[in-house]
């Protein structure tokens, strides 16, 4: 699913006050981060997620590897963290970061 400029932006904006909800580490991704990256996308529907790995070109592949296997589009990568955004099946008013 691609995101037009204005979504970006917009989700760019919302997603400044974020914190990260998931760490992905020297493990990289586990099956455990897989399910709490999901569980978290359905929840929250816009997430942050940080990657503590030494090298450049490893943090980009992790962060293709996670958004295709999470099905969630890259919205902005920045430093250590990367903004991905998928649409809940049945978004949660109190818990979207996009509804609130």
């Amino acid at each position: 699913m691609s995101l037009s400029p204005e979504q970006k932006k917009q989700y760019r904006t919302i997603g400044h006050g974020l914190n990260p909800i998931v760490t992905v580490a020297g493990k990289g991704l586990t099956e455990n981060i897989q399910l709490e990256v999901d569980r978290a996308l359905e929840d929250h529907e816009l997430i942050k997620v940080k990657f503590v790995v030494g090298d450049r070109e490893i943090k980009k592949q992790l962060i293709r590897e996670l958004c295709e296997i999470v099905e969630a589009t890259l919205v902005q990568e920045i430093g250590n963290i990367a903004l991905l955004y998928r649409k809940a099946l049945q978004p949660n008013p109190k818990l979207s970061n996009l509804l609130r």
